[in-house]
């Protein structure tokens, strides 16, 4: 492992000594632009809306929210009320949900060996979609467990597809990672319909649902962000833990066993990892397309292909992004809301097809 470590840091990428000294100092000022860029984003995130506040008093209240500074009467009221119960947790929301798409669909496309896999390539998004109809048709209580019963529904129905994919993929003690795509495509397909169907059985749930599949953003203050977190955090350590794994598995499965590694456990621990953080992060997010897919492409080409810098920009990459995007859905045209799925479809749309006609070689 030392010796292919040695001779080809960068999987795949330029083996000559100048690019290989030159990128750990390149990839932390790239590292400080987007720690330096998320920050930013967030504070436009909370500053600006119906109600604009000075950067300057967003910062105090916060410093004096955690007894940095004394309490200061001189802003209005209702500023904090909107930074810390309303602006503050959908900033956070969305930039853990950017984050676990790009992280994720990093993964997958390490995984599966593949630049056109995303978060939603195993049936999450469908199986998610169809749970979430499957709560507003059947206008079950708006609360169960204590939870919204649409995010509930919605996560469960993510694993649950995913969990039929992984059974159905299954081929003795293997699973086949064309198999897995295969099996995601058929079970997609079928969630998909039964989706469709149940939404034009039940108009009056129409709206509701096809709102919630485009990304619109149900509220809820700081609940949703603590029954995402331990998805995330745990996720987000599996993922990087395994980074250099997903290196290896860039030489293909059969190099990767001879070098030591559990192929169907390697496989089952990303899948696993990569997929309860989509299911969690969309069950209150909504289904939000190409941030998995376009940010770790960009920063493919900005850092290299090696994961153990990959996964990490990714999540950061992915949360600035969701940020800006939902900051657009909300401002755009004020005061009415735009799903936020609908932005980063526009956004990210003309973009992916900007890279396909530019890049003549693939990065992989």
């Amino acid at each position: 492992m030392r010796q292919l470590s040695d001779h080809n840091p960068e999987m795949g990428g330029s083996s000559s000594k100048t690019s290989i000294a030159a990128r750990p100092r390149s990839t932390a000022i790239l590292l400080v632009m987007m720690l330096a860029s998320l920050l930013l984003a967030a504070m436009l995130g909370v500053a600006v809306g119906a109600v604009s506040i000075p950067p300057r008093a967003v910062l105090e209240l916060i410093m004096t929210r955690l007894q940095f500074l004394p309490l200061d009467t001189s802003y209005p009221d209702k500023f904090s009320t909107i930074i810390f119960s309303i602006r503050m947790p959908r900033v956070v929301l969305m930039a853990i949900t950017g984050a676990t798409l790009a992280a994720a669909g990093a993964t997958y496309q390490g995984l599966f060996r593949n630049p056109l896999a995303d978060p939603y390539l195993v049936g999450v998004a469908a199986g998610a979609g169809l749970g979430a109809t499957l709560t507003i048709t059947s206008r079950l209580p708006q609360t169960s467990l204590g939870l919204q019963t649409v995010p509930l529904g919605a996560f469960l129905g993510g694993i649950f597809s995913v969990g039929a994919v992984i059974i159905i993929a299954r081929a003795g003690r293997t699973t086949p990672i064309t198999t897995i795509l295969l099996a995601g495509v058929a079970i997609g397909s079928f969630a998909t319909a039964f989706t469709t169907f149940l939404m034009l059985r039940s108009p009056d749930g129409l709206w509701r649902a096809f709102n919630w599949m485009l990304g619109g953003y149900a509220g809820g203050g700081w609940k949703p962000i603590r029954v995402i977190l331990p998805y995330f955090i745990t996720g987000s350590i599996i993922l990087q833990i395994n980074a250099r794994t997903l290196n290896v598995l860039q030489l293909g499965e059969e190099q990767a066993q001879q070098l030591g590694i559990h192929i169907e456990r390697v496989k089952f621990t990303l899948l696993g990892a990569a997929t309860l953080m989509t299911a969690a992060s969309v069950a209150f997010g909504g289904l939000i397309g190409f941030v998995g897919l376009i940010v770790p492409h960009i920063l493919r080409l900005l850092s290299g292909p090696d994961y153990r810098r990959l996964v990490p920009l990714s999540f950061i990459g992915g949360g600035s992004l969701m940020i800006v995007c939902d900051l657009l859905a909300r401002t755009v045209i004020a005061p009415q809301e735009v799903p936020v799925g609908i932005v980063t479809a526009l956004a990210g749309t003309p973009f992916f097809i900007f890279l396909l006609r530019r890049i003549k070689r693939s990065v992989f």
